[in-house]
């Protein structure tokens, strides 16, 4: 359905000339060399809504390279990695834009890539979309703009609902991953997901075993990433699409008897991750590595839960678990080292805090605490606080007070002793000079033993540390 303008239009026209005013050269670039252009999917709905970024989506009935000499004339920066699925993309200025060529993809059931085909009209391009509120186009090369809505798109973006241009089990069938961007744009955009969308999704969840874990990743990331990331979660859990996704998470959702009662550990990982996303300014905006522990720092509770006689649940060691079924788990969703190992740290140390609050931490404790976080220590600031869901008020201003004390200790030591520079107080080139020894393990250990009296009694100084380094090396020495 290709119609003036009208309001939807008028609004989406504004904010791209408001917005994206490069938009319209690019246009008129695809209409001087004799091709179509039109805005499309995910910048018309955010145009409409008002909330449209500098990454924009295009799509023409010219062929790949032929944008490609487009965009070179067009563009500052080009790449063409996707130009085999027919897409090229460009940079000018602050402005990203892909440009796909019309496409009729066809798919294998048991594939996890479409076979890609050009189409001839923008029609069959947009109903091989995901949802109706991204299967609008804005046409640029008109002499009037025109916007094209084949399956009410509009209607569904007012109405605040998800719905697939095609029957969901089609949709769904050609591209599984539609299912898990289901549950991510319920979550950026607040939106609602048709019944019978829904019913699809708890039908066909085994089909998204298909994806592979890079798409899988990306789409889970997004969705954390939002702004609200539990009505995602919900929806995942709901539909089956976590249990072969990330089952860690239904896996919270422990059966509680009337004899063991112990706190929902679903809806508190769910909390938590609310809480610690309340905080991030700490760590200067959305963060990725927090949101990930957040949800995920006590799943080792089911495979560590026993009860206890006479009532209650225990969950020792959890953290411990939950470490390494974090690493596992993120791991074989291909996300880097870097997250990986910082979620199995945060994780290994959530629970060291607790310990604070039963008696005061010596300073080699709180040193400690602050060399086993390294990097990550704002980190754990946040998680450890997110961390406390309790209800009862006095506990949970009890723990807020002594976490603040905590955070002072650290931050006057940090001024006195440098805490973030936690080295022995002799470097490796000392320890051989003075126990006359070539490079070895031995200088190692000399090392580990002056890391760690640094650590207990905090500087020594160059004279102190020697005194105890030979005092050590005699005793080393002898038990050999």
């Amino acid at each position: 359905m290709t119609s003036p303008l009208g309001a939807a239009g008028e609004i989406a026209i504004r904010s791209l000339i408001e917005r994206a005013p490069l938009a319209s050269s690019l246009a008129a670039a695809y209409k001087s060399a004799g091709y179509k252009l039109a805005l499309v999917g995910g910048p018309v709905r955010d145009a409409i809504l008002g909330r449209l970024g500098n990454d924009l989506d295009f799509t023409t009935d010219a062929l790949p390279l032929e944008s490609k000499k487009i965009l070179k004339i067009w563009g500052e920066n080009i790449w063409d990695t996707g130009i085999e699925f027919g897409t090229v993309a460009a940079k000018r200025g602050d402005t990203t834009v892909e440009v796909t060529t019309y496409r009729s993809d066809k798919y294998d059931p048991e594939s996890r890539k479409p076979e890609v085909e050009f189409g001839d009209n923008i029609a069959g391009d947009l109903s091989r979309r995901d949802f109706t509120v991204n299967c609008m186009a804005l046409e640029l090369t008109t002499a009037t703009p025109e916007f094209i809505d084949p399956f009410n798109g509009l209607a569904d973006l007012a109405k605040k609902i998800l719905r697939t241009p095609v029957i969901p089990e089609q949709s769904f069938s050609d591209d599984p991953l539609r299912m898990m961007r289901a549950a991510r744009f319920a979550s950026q955009l607040n939106f609602e997901i048709d019944e019978s969308t829904f019913s699809a999704m708890k039908d066909m969840a085994s089909r998204i075993t298909i994806v592979s874990a890079e798409r899988v990743r990306d789409e889970f990331t997004k969705l954390l990433m939002s702004n609200n990331p539990r009505r995602g979660i919900s929806i995942m859990v709901d539909t089956g699409l976590a249990a072969l996704v990330i089952p860690e998470i239904p896996k919270l959702k422990l059966e509680i008897d009337e004899h063991h009662h112990h706190k929902d550990v679903y809806e508190h990982s769910i909390t938590v991750l609310e809480q610690a996303i309340a905080q991030e300014e700490r760590l200067g905006g959305p963060n990725l590595i927090i949101r990930l522990a957040a949800l995920l720092h006590d799943i080792g509770k089911p495979k560590t839960r026993a009860l206890i006689e006479g009532g209650g649940v225990s969950f020792h060691h959890h953290e411990v678990v939950g470490a390494r079924l974090a690493r596992e788990r993120l791991k074989k969703l291909r996300y880097s080292s870097e997250v990986v190992e910082s979620v199995e740290t945060l994780t290994a140390l959530h629970l060291r805090f607790h310990g604070y609050g039963d008696g005061e931490w010596t300073d080699s404790a709180v040193r400690r605490y602050v060399r086993d976080s390294d990097d990550l220590l704002v980190h754990l600031h946040v998680l450890t606080r997110a961390d406390c869901t309790t209800r009862n008020v006095r506990k949970a201003e009890r723990l807020a007070r002594a976490y603040e004390s905590l955070e002072a200790r650290i931050a006057r030591l940090m001024e006195a002793e440098e805490l973030n520079k936690i080295r022995p107080d002799l470097d490796g080139a000392a320890v051989m000079q003075l126990l006359n020894l070539k490079p070895s393990a031995t200088v190692g250990k000399a090392l580990d033993f002056l890391l760690e009296l640094r650590l207990e009694r905090g500087p020594l100084g160059e004279e102190e540390a020697t005194k105890e380094l030979l005092a050590w090396w005699q005793e080393f020495s002898a038990s050999q």
